[in-house]
C-alpha cells in the first residue's frame, strides 16, 4: 500500500481519515506500507501484505488478531481463505518467486468456475467491448487530471487496461475478494493500488478523489446498487465520468444469475451526471471490424428493450460523446502468448492451434468468441519460438489482431 493513498482513504462507515496504529506489527518500507493496522473514530482495519482491508466482519477480524500477535503469514493465509492443504501449495508457489504464475496461482487461489473465467478473460467478447471503451475515453487526457477507480475490479484485468490509459495518475482497484488483490498486485497489474472493500457499503474514498470511476459486469450482481450508483458518482465528482460495462438487461435472458435492471432503471440511477447507454452488440461488432468507436449515438432507452448487455457512460462532459477513431497500438505491455484457448499441437516446423473451451458453460456463455477466434489455425513454429525478440512483424500482428495471439502480462501462465 502506497502511504498516498491513506490521503484519500476513509472509513466506509463513519467517514472519517485513516491513521496507521504505531505498533510492533507495523512494516513500511520507503513509501510502502506492507503490514499495519489503519484505525479512525470507529473501527480498526488491517493492512496486510500490502493491500488494506476496509471490511467488517469475522475473516478481517482475525486477521487482524493475528497480525496483532505478530503472525503476518497467518493473517494472509486467513484473508486468503487457504485450508491447511492449499496452505502448503500456496507457500511452494511463492517460492517459485517470478516463475509463479497466474494461472498457478489461480488454481490454488480460486478453483472454481470464476477462476476458469478469469484465466480466459483477455479475449472474452466482454473484455474487448470493455477495453475498446476504455481506450477510446482515454483519448481525453483533459478529463484524467485525477486518479481512476476501478471498482469490483476483480484480479485486474481491466485495471491494467487502466493503467495504460491513466496518464500517470494513480490507479485503484477495489474488490471484495482478497485473493483477486493479491494476484492483481504480483502480476496481471503490479501498477495497481489494491483497496479491499465492500461495493455493498459505501465506498471507502474521499469525495471526488478520482477523474474516472468504472465498473464491468458486476453492478447487475450488487445488492445496493441505488448506494452503489450515488458513490461511484460522489467519488467522480461534478467534472469525473462514470463508465459501466456489461450491464445485463432484465427484459432478456441471461446465461448467469445476477439481479438486472432494465434500460431506464439503469439510466435513471446515473440520471445526475447526464448518463447515456450504448448497445454492446454494436460496440463489440465496431469493435471486429475495427470500425470507430462511437460513443455519439444517443438512443431512447426503448429502443434497448431487446439488448441484452449495455455499456453506460455518465458525464456532464459533452465532449466525450463522439466518434473515436481505432489507436493502432503495435507496443507490447507484456509479452506476446498464445490465447490460452488454443491447444498447441507441434508439427515440426508447423504449429497447429485448436481451439478448445474450457468448459461447454463457458462454451455456452462466450458463444460469441467463436464469431471472431478461429477453430485452427496453423502458424510456423519458428514464429511462436521469436515472438518477442524484436518488434512486431506483419504475420504476427496479423495473428494478434485474429486474437490468437495476446499481449500478456508477465508470468500470466
Amino acid at each position: 500500500m502506497n502511504s498516498k493513498l491513506l490521503e484519500i482513504l476513509r472509513c466506509p462507515f463513519c467517514g472519517s481519515s485513516l491513521s496507521l496504529e504505531q505498533n510492533d506489527c507495523l512494516e513500511i518500507s520507503g513509501q510502502e506500507i506492507r503490514q499495519g493496522i489503519l484505525y479512525c473514530q470507529c473501527c480498526a482495519y488491517p493492512v496486510i501484505d500490502g493491500i488494506p482491508v476496509l471490511r467488517v466482519d469475522e475473516t478481517t477480524q482475525t486477521a487482524m488478531e493475528q497480525l496483532g500477535a505478530g503472525e503476518k503469514e497467518q493473517a494472509l493465509y486467513t484473508m486468503l481463505g487457504l485450508d491447511e492443504q492449499r496452505r502448503e501449495k500456496f507457500r511452494q508457489y511463492v517460492k517459485r518467486g517470478a516463475q509463479a504464475t497466474y494461472r498457478a496461482g489461480i488454481e490454488i487461489l480460486g478453483p472454481d468456475a470464476e477462476g476458469t473465467y478469469f484465466l480466459y478473460r483477455f479475449s472474452d467478447p466482454r473484455f474487448l467491448v470493455s477495453q475498446s471503451v476504455l481506450r477510446a475515453i482515454g483519448q481525453n487526457p483533459s478529463l484524467l487530471n485525477k486518479g481512476v477507480l476501478d471498482v469490483c475490479g476483480g484480479s485486474g484485468h481491466l485495471t491494467r487496461i487502466l493503467c495504460q490509459i491513466a496518464c500517470g495518475q494513480a490507479v485503484v482497484l477495489a474488490d471484495i475478494v482478497f485473493y483477486k488483490l493479491w494476484l492483481a498486485k504480483r502480476i496481471v497489474a503490479p501498477g495497481c493500488l489494491p483497496v479491499c472493500c465492500n461495493a455493498d457499503n459505501p465506498l471507502p474514498f474521499e469525495k471526488g478523489a478520482f477523474s474516472l470511476v468504472f465498473c464491468s459486469d458486476a453492478f447487475p450482481f450488487i445488492w445496493s446498487r441505488r448506494l452503489l450508483s450515488c458513490e461511484m458518482m460522489r467519488m467522480a465528482g461534478d467534472d469525473g465520468l462514470v463508465a459501466l460495462t456489461h450491464l445485463r438487461n432484465s427484459l432478456c435472458q441471461h446465461y448467469s444469475s445476477s439481479m438486472p435492471l432494465t434500460p431506464d432503471g439503469y439510466q435513471h440511477l446515473f440520471a445526475d451526471l447526464g448518463a447515456r447507454l450504448f448497445r454492446e452488440s454494436r460496440l463489440l461488432d465496431r469493435r471486429l471490424h475495427r470500425k470507430p468507436v462511437d460513443l455519439s449515438m444517443v438512443e431512447p432507452v426503448e429502443a434497448l428493450a431487446d439488448e441484452a448487455e449495455m455499456t453506460l457512460i455518465a458525464t456532464r462532459r459533452a465532449e466525450v460523446f463522439r466518434l473515436y477513431e481505432t489507436v493502432e497500438n503495435h507496443r507490447v505491455d507484456g509479452e506476446l502468448r498464445v490465447n490460452p484457448l488454443y491447444q498447441m499441437e507441434n508439427n515440426g516446423r508447423r504449429t497447429i492451434l485448436n481451439l478448445r473451451f474450457p468448459t461447454e458453460e463457458y462454451a455456452e456463455e462466450f458463444a460469441a468468441c467463436k464469431c471472431y477466434l478461429a477453430e485452427t489455425v496453423t502458424v510456423r513454429s519458428e514464429i511462436l519460438r521469436n515472438l518477442n525478440a524484436g518488434e512486431m512483424n506483419g504475420e504476427v500482428r496479423e495473428l494478434v489482431e485474429q486474437y490468437v495471439l495476446l499481449d500478456l502480462p508477465k508470468g500470466y501462465y
